[in-house]
């Protein structure tokens, strides 16, 4: 597949830090890490949502 090096994620940082800006930075890294974790955590536990809403009662 693909090989990222570290030449690659210090131009994929600068172009993000050009786009972005150093106030804004840190809140889309944080917002991209949670994404991943979220995505992480579907791909790990695909039933989750149906176990959740299973256990929730109906009105």
């Amino acid at each position: 597949m693909f090989q990222v090096g570290p030449l690659e994620l210090l131009v994929v940082g600068i172009i993000a830090l050009l786009v972005l800006g150093p106030s804004r930075l840190p809140d889309a890294a944080r917002a991209v890490g949670k994404g991943m974790r979220e995505f992480r955590s579907a791909l790990d536990d695909p039933d989750g949502d149906e176990r959740r809403h299973a256990d929730e009662p109906e009105t």
